[in-house]
């Protein structure tokens, strides 16, 4: 049993969340549409203009995910209003399922917008148990299948977040094949 599931009470849901970015680098990187799936299952997302000094692009990226840079200039939202989007629907903690990147888009966005999250960024093993992390990747494949939603859109990443440990969790592991 992991030591860390008494972040969350066994009968909750937690908050999950989801980027997108410009590429995978590290350095240069940036976030371009992030997505909420709260407790209750309802999903937030916003497409996030690039700030000025953001210049990154991946043109292998942008066919991932769909989302290109002069769609994010017309309709993305500003980045300080994205973040207090974001503090107004979170606090405590919330969870994803690549803390690496998640957490420095997280802080990235944050940075640009001179502010500081509301929330703790936590990465999803933290509530699950050895056997929950075993069979992880399997149900998060079942789920996906059973949504058939694209992947690599935050929101929908988020909800199959919220399906998977819900699948995991809420219904057993007598489910889980």
């Amino acid at each position: 049993m992991n030591q860390n599931r008494h972040l969350m009470q066994p009968d909750s849901c937690p908050a999950f969340i989801d980027f997108e970015a410009s590429s995978l680098d590290l350095i240069a990187s940036y976030p371009i549409e992030v997505g909420l799936c709260l407790p209750d299952g309802a999903l937030h997302s916003w497409l996030i203009r690039p700030n000025r000094q953001w210049q990154d692009w991946s043109d292998s990226a942008e066919a991932i995910h769909g989302i290109s840079r002069s769609r994010l200039e017309q309709e993305g939202r500003p980045v300080a209003e994205v973040v207090e989007q974001l503090n107004g629907l979170l606090s405590g903690q919330v969870f994803c399922d690549a803390w690496t990147f998640d957490s420095f888009w997280l802080h990235r966005l944050y940075r640009a917008a001179g502010e500081t999250p509301a929330f703790q960024l936590e990465s999803i093993s933290m509530l699950l148990d050895q056997t929950q992390v075993r069979h992880w990747s399997g149900v998060r494949q079942q789920v996906i299948a059973e949504l058939g939603l694209p992947v690599h859109r935050a929101a929908n990443d988020a909800l199959i977040l919220h399906h998977t440990w819900q699948k995991l969790t809420c219904r057993g592991e007598a489910s889980v094949q």
